[in-house]
């Protein structure tokens, strides 16, 4: 929690400050009581939750708040770096796709055996693992879609948040 002084200084708990020629130490602010702080001026800042790091670019501000620029949605564009390797960053939605994909396909490798066994040795793959498996691929797909679809940052988080793999 941070504390804004009637002078416009911010202080945090377990800091030490000087107030009106007088030096408080660090463990003031914890144990003195609403009464006292606002006695001397001090204010309690409400501070705001940070935004998302894998979606924003997030700085600290001194007064407990946030400033957020999103992250690019899409590819940039190539370049050569300095050691000459050829370069493309990639934005969110490729992020958030590779994800999806990475997700589908460790859910899928539970049963991969089976579809090897199948090809291999015509064994008869279960009809619940049928139905799981074309249900992840289904999620899968969806979540791509809509994902590719995504036109700013809040309608990609909501994309993500509603992930619903089978279990």
């Amino acid at each position: 929690m941070r504390y804004k002084l009637a002078n416009g200084q911010f202080i945090g708990a377990g800091q030490a400050f000087t107030w009106n020629e007088i030096q408080y130490p660090s463990n003031w602010i914890e144990l003195s009581t609403d009464e006292e702080k606002a006695a001397i001026g001090i204010v309690t800042v409400q501070e705001q939750q940070r935004p998302d790091d894998a979606y924003y670019l997030v700085t600290s501000n001194d007064d407990g708040s946030f400033s957020a620029i999103e992250k690019p949605m899409n590819d940039g564009d190539e370049y050569i770096d300095a050691r000459g390797v050829t370069r493309k960053p990639q934005g969110l939605k490729s992020l958030s796709i590779e994800k999806v994909k990475m997700t589908a396909n460790a859910l899928l490798a539970q049963t991969d055996w089976m579809v090897i066994r199948k090809a291999e040795r015509d064994v008869a793959i279960p009809a619940e693992v049928v139905a799981k498996r074309a249900a992840i691929v289904a999620e899968c797909t969806r979540l791509e879609t809509a994902i590719a679809g995504c036109a700013d940052v809040p309608a990609l988080i909501a994309v993500v948040g509603s992930q619903n793999w089978s279990e």
